[in-house]
């Protein structure tokens, strides 16, 4: 897979370079019809997730143009990228991507780039990152269990560093500070706008340290993938669940799911979770045979298409998680 990238990369890098000598009347047709002048420079930042976008949107809001690769709705573990998304990279002034598993395609592609005039944003460089855990009755991903018996075993580093809204606070400050030097004719702009979704991201932290300061229990259970160590090691909360964040897995064993079922009764566990674009089957499996509630846990991993076109937001989605959270905590 790695191989077709690179050579697909190439192919299209050495196509769109031909193209861009050639394009110059359709290029300042696209600005006419954008209302921006030919002669003029807009910042292009190109992500590879929701939150990402949401973060890049918010420092740059109306000033810049911030592109999604991730289709809203797609599976953001899956995803490979297109030729034209290839060309959108290298057309970039910025390019930020997670950096962990859902990413691994991102090497090889700017490896074939001329990467002088980007900047690359990676955000498992911008926060103290942790390994991936595997708690009990989670199950192994087949490839690591793989390794492990062969003595390969290596540190997997989880790369979920957003769904932790201390470390949000983190990559905001250090990606608006990124983009002002790029756009110095708006750091004002980009810094008063950071400053005021810190803030918010703030106020979001403060609720949840509540929530959990004043909770009955500390421990959740996800009958899903488990994208939430950092936010569970920020605010001190147990948890189980099914599979690792990254896994591919969708089905689980009759023992991982008799392990879940067991600590939702021992514990008496009021909600299990499961994460957005889920099929929710496993949670709903384990709620009936418990009598639980099955919630949503977003992890803003993506968004649907319907709650994209309606401007949805990290905070908005973190505020779902507030209110599910009280219940299950209660």
């Amino acid at each position: 897979m790695k191989n077709k990238i690179l050579s697909i990369s190439l192919a299209v890098l050495m196509a769109a370079s031909i193209s861009a000598c050639g394009n110059t009347a359709n290029n300042t047709e696209v600005a006419a019809k954008t209302n921006a002048p030919s002669d003029s420079h807009r910042l292009s930042i190109v992500v590879t997730n929701f939150p990402e976008y949401d973060f890049a949107h918010q420092i740059v809001q109306d000033n810049a143009d911030v592109t999604m690769l991730l289709k809203p709705g797609a599976e953001s573990h899956t995803y490979d990228p297109t030729p034209e998304d290839i060309i959108t990279i290298q057309n970039s002034d910025m390019f930020v991507y997670v950096g962990g598993d859902s990413d691994e395609w991102v090497d090889d592609v700017l490896s074939s780039m001329d990467q002088t005039h980007m900047n690359i944003f990676r955000l498992m460089d911008a926060v103290e990152t942790v390994p991936e855990e595997l708690v009990e009755g989670m199950e192994e991903e087949a490839e690591e269990e793989e390794a492990a018996e062969d003595g390969e075993e290596e540190v997997e580093l989880d790369e979920h560093v957003w769904t932790s809204p201390v470390n949000a606070m983190t990559i905001v400050r250090k990606m608006s500070e990124t983009l002002e030097d790029l756009d110095p004719d708006n750091k004002d702009v980009y810094e008063k706008n950071a400053s005021n979704y810190i803030s918010e991201l703030s106020d979001l932290d403060k609720e949840f340290q509540d929530i959990v300061s004043n909770a009955k229990r500390k421990e959740i259970i996800v009958g899903d993938r488990f994208p939430f160590r950092y936010f569970c090691d920020e605010y001190g909360l147990s948890y189980y669940a099914a599979f690792p964040g990254c896994s591919t897995d969708t089905q689980a064993s009759a023992k991982t799911v008799a392990f879940l079922i067991d600590k939702v009764k021992n514990d008496e566990i009021p909600v299990v979770f499961h994460i957005e674009l889920s099929n929710e089957e496993m949670c709903s499996s384990i709620a009936e045979a418990t009598g639980a509630k099955s919630e949503l846990l977003n992890a803003v991993h993506n968004v649907s298409d319907e709650d994209f076109k309606n401007g949805v937001t990290y905070v908005s989605l973190m505020q779902h998680n507030v209110e599910v959270l009280k219940e299950a905590l209660n």
